[in-house]
């Protein structure tokens, strides 16, 4: 990857809507080398998909929740158990496996307080947890899908 791949990603992470021949110009290549470049970087999987980001709060979503989640079982069985479990849920926007003294994280959103209560008595109903703890963002100070390009070879 050189620096017009980076350039299209740039490009690219903060609009993909943008028309290949505006890439182009942006990065000083022709319509068809550029577009070329973009097929590759999807191929490689560096593109992994493009998406509309949505707001939260227009969609009455204004609540975000991280949720802290110990379990006392660490088996393979359990894991596939979780994985299926949160995939269902779709105010569960993101799911992390954590180092330390905390297995799972997971992002959630939803409405209000008492949506967020019928996520919780979905994760404590269908799954075999020790400690479920929830913190409740009072504030997004940033918020951003963009990726540094400074790290890539």
């Amino acid at each position: 990857m050189d620096h017009i791949d980076k350039a299209i990603l740039s490009v690219l992470q903060q609009d993909s809507t943008v028309s290949v021949a505006d890439i182009a110009d942006r990065v000083n290549l022709s319509t068809t080398p550029c577009w070329r470049r973009i097929q590759k970087l999807e191929q490689d999987g560096v593109i992994a998909r493009r998406a509309v980001l949505l707001d939260a709060q227009k969609l009455n979503l204004g609540v975000t929740v991280l949720v802290e989640i110990k379990t006392a079982q660490h088996t393979a069985a359990w894991l596939k158990r979780f994985c299926d479990v949160v995939a269902k849920i779709p105010e569960v926007v993101e799911v992390y496996r954590m180092s330390g003294h905390i297995d799972y994280m997971l992002k959630v959103v939803v409405p209000d307080i008492a949506a967020y209560d019928g996520v919780y008595k979905r994760l404590i109903s269908d799954l075999d947890i020790f400690d479920v703890s929830s913190s409740f963002s009072m504030e997004t100070i940033k918020h951003t899908t963009i990726l540094p390009l400074d790290y890539v070879p």
